[in-house]
């Protein structure tokens, strides 16, 4: 039956319906639900290793109220898992000889007198069913025994020159590989080596076994990076099986996943614009977005391939198969047409395809001739064009078929192309982990946007925020301050912290993980001077209140404005961008809502995040006006003190703002922009009242009517800005900012 993409009609009604929890039980092993005894939820069998579930693997819960297969005699049982017959060696023995192979039964070969053992001289039953090594030849001709395969038979025992033999498989099997091989010359088969597979799963299940809780052991990959280039035309394939083997819920995982990845490529390599093929595959192949379509004239946006991927629903099905092969061949005939209609522009495409499959397929043969082809598509021939292919699999479902994914993926560098789903990890985690953030050098303001509450997780929200502690040089009691990477040798910070600071040995930066890190240089604004103003009646004026900390290390930045990363991450493209450009989207409203970061983190060590409204255009005067609270500050000299370098804050008016406390001077004031990409609008610098608590606990304390807060408005202080961190002839990659 073909795969069947629904409407989602109806399914409010069908919510309703319910299974009965009656003779589902299983002899030896146990089961789980998908969405308990709903319409639409998965009886999964269980069985502990080197048996497989009999005679169903799984069951589904259909709009009648029955389970699908229904259960009947015999009754459900977990049975030894056994592997196809091995007798079959021609001019050789098999020992011991019995009437089943079970798992971990093993066999060994001999051959007779004038024959040569090719292949395994000892086989072990696996728990996937499968023989393990390569199949045992006794040979003796001009071409090698091409062999028998467990479970198959062969006609032809002639191994000349031009000689042939052909293949089939025992009742319940089907071939995969060549069904005729002819002996060459070179001493060659033609072809490729024949296996024998399970056609029905519920007779001869072998082919359908899997590791019991492989999805549960996967260790760490040490070498683990999808790598996406920063340059050049990128075609990225997606293949999600939606096969019966694939239940409802990790489908829609699958695609929330797809979603997330194809928007971060956007936002991390905004100079990538790859072009999608995205394509679901059970029985048959559903295309979302054809490539050839995507790259045309009439190109899709990406939010429209994303919404009809969004529309496709998944249903209940009875006995959708899985072809993997077609899903390749798919990719392989798209690539064919690129080629044929532009060979020269074929030559720079890098091509990526990512298929997120339990690996395990029971109709369209084996995919390895399939991948075989498109591998030999885009190397050419040439062992340096590798790099413009790579294949991954990321292993989803509730058992994963190692054995059949490992040959379909990109095997280079030590780099790993397969990521199986562990219990209890998300995708877009797993995404995280895979994807080469080294590419992502010369890129600003990316965090990872999922949350679970751990200070881990929230410290990905934040790589960017650095605490400072400064020991003064005659009290030696330590000051707090904060700051924002903002390259990845420099830390933005307030002047205020360093001004009676002569010695960068004073300082220590902790940038997430990484604690204790050294300070190369200071570098104060020329301008800044809390008393430059003492004899109009301020006594401080902290106007140019912005410093600079060269490190000796380097992590991952925030956005500042005015530089070309920042129109990257903006998605300002097209002719001459300019710094009006960027603070007209990002400073453009009467109220801005901004966030900024405690310097004090909870008690389960976790970054505290505290929210804001700057009060902008016509909000402004009455905001700033508060700062008359202050002694010796009046309606007359109040812009004097709080000059068009500042940002005004705090309040209860549209909403309760939060205030900064003491230690968070030089902290990001900042916004998230598409849930990606971080930049960073303002440095925290000082405030009209001090309401946080004396012990210093991390709390969102929130402003009264009177309270102000003010930050140095970054796109005030450009010039400093390029002056240190654009500058292209020191020892570190610069900033490109913009010509305006």
């Amino acid at each position: 039956k073909n795969c069947t993409l629904c409407p989602s009609s109806a399914r409010s009604v069908l919510s309703d319906v319910l299974c009965k929890d009656e003779n589902l039980g299983i002899d030896g092993g146990n089961y789980t639900f998908t969405k308990e005894l709903k319409y639409g939820s998965m009886l999964i069998y269980h069985c502990p290793e080197g048996y497989y579930p009999y005679p169903a693997l799984t069951r589904s819960c259909h709009k009648n109220g029955a389970w699908v297969p229904h259960p009947r005699r015999p009754f459900q049982k977990c049975k030894m898992i056994e592997c196809p017959n091995p007798l079959v060696l021609e001019n050789g023995l098999v020992l011991p000889v019995q009437r089943q192979y079970f798992v971990n039964n093993e066999t060994t070969y001999e051959c007779y007198s004038g024959y040569t053992l090719r292949g395994s001289s000892s086989r072990t039953c696996q728990t996937n069913g499968k023989w393990s090594g390569a199949t045992p030849i006794c040979s003796s001709d001009h071409c090698a025994d091409p062999g028998t395969p467990a479970g198959a038979r062969r006609t032809g025992d002639f191994f000349g020159i031009s000689d042939k033999v052909t293949y089939r498989c025992d009742s319940g099997l089907y071939l995969v590989g060549s069904k005729e091989r002819e002996c060459q010359e070179s001493g060659i088969w033609t072809g490729t080596e024949p296996k024998c597979y399970c056609k029905d799963p519920e007779k001869h299940p072998n082919f359908f076994l899997w590791k019991h809780n492989t999805v549960t052991t996967n260790n760490p990959m040490p070498n683990k990076k999808l790598t996406i280039e920063k340059s050049g035309t990128m075609n990225i394939y997606f293949a999600l099986d939606i096969s019966n083997n694939i239940v409802e819920e990790q489908f829609n995982e699958v695609r929330r996943a797809v979603r997330k990845l194809t928007t971060k490529v956007c936002h991390r390599y905004p100079r990538v614009n790859p072009n999608y093929e995205i394509i679901i595959f059970g029985s048959e192949v559903s295309e979302i977005v054809n490539i050839i379509d995507y790259s045309g004239k009439n190109r899709k946006s990406l939010v429209d391939v994303l919404t009809d991927l969004e529309n496709v629903k998944y249903d209940a099905r009875e006995n959708v198969g899985t072809n993997l092969n077609l899903a390749f061949k798919t990719i392989l005939e798209r690539m064919a047409t690129q080629k044929q209609q532009n060979e020269i522009l074929f030559k720079e495409l890098y091509h990526v395809l990512i298929f997120f499959t339990d690996g395990a397929y029971n109709m369209g043969g084996n995919p390895e001739n399939t991948v075989a082809k498109i591998r030999e598509m885009v190397y050419m021939n040439r062992k340096e064009r590798e790099r413009h292919l790579d294949i991954y699999v990321f292993g989803v479902g509730n058992e994963i078929f190692d054995e059949g994914i490992q040959p379909l993926v990109t095997k280079r560098d030590a780099v790993t192309h397969y990521f199986k789903l562990r219990r209890g990890t998300k995708l877009e985690e797993l995404f995280d982990q895979a994807i080469d953030e080294e590419n992502a050098v010369g890129l600003c303001g990316i965090h990872r946007n999922y949350d679970d509450n751990t200070a881990d997780s929230i410290l990905q929200r934040y790589p960017w925020v650095a605490r400072i502690e400064i020991k003064d040089e005659d009290t030696s009691t330590m000051h707090f301050c904060m700051g924002s990477l903002v390259t990845p040798r420099f830390i933005l910070s307030a002047a205020q912290c360093f001004f009676y600071t002569n010695s960068e040995k004073k300082i220590t930066v902790n940038i997430g993980k990484n604690e204790g890190l050294k300070v190369l240089r200071i570098i104060l604004h020329p301008k800044f001077n809390p008393k430059a103003k003492e004899a109009e009646g301020i006594r401080e004026f902290y106007a140019y209140d912005v410093a600079l900390l060269k490190l000796t290390d380097n992590c991952l930045p925030i956005c500042i404005p005015c530089t070309k990363e920042t129109s990257a991450a903006l998605k300002l493209v097209g002719g001459q961008i300019t710094c009006k450009q960027q603070e007209e989207r990002l400073l453009v409203k009467s109220f801005e809502e901004v966030s900024f970061l405690s310097f004090i983190k909870d008690a389960e060590r976790r970054d505290v995040r505290r929210d804001a409204r700057l009060k902008l255009q016509d909000q402004r005067d009455s905001c700033i006006g508060l700062a008359t609270k202050i002694n010796g500050i009046t309606a007359d000299n109040v812009k004097k003190l709080v000059t068009d370098n500042f940002l005004c804050s705090g309040g209860r008016h549209p909403t309760v703002d939060h205030v900064t406390c003491r230690g968070e001077s030089g902290g990001a004031v900042f916004k998230n922009y598409d849930d990606y990409r971080t930049i960073q609008v303002g440095v925290i610098s000082w405030g009209t009242k001090y309401l946080c608590p004396h012990d210093r606990r991390a709390v969102k304390q929130d402003s009264d009517d009177d309270s102000r807060d003010f930050h140095i408005n970054l796109f005030k202080v450009v010039p400093f800005l390029k002056q240190h961190l654009g500058d292209d002839t020191q020892d570190f990659e610069p900033l490109h900012f913009l010509d305006e």
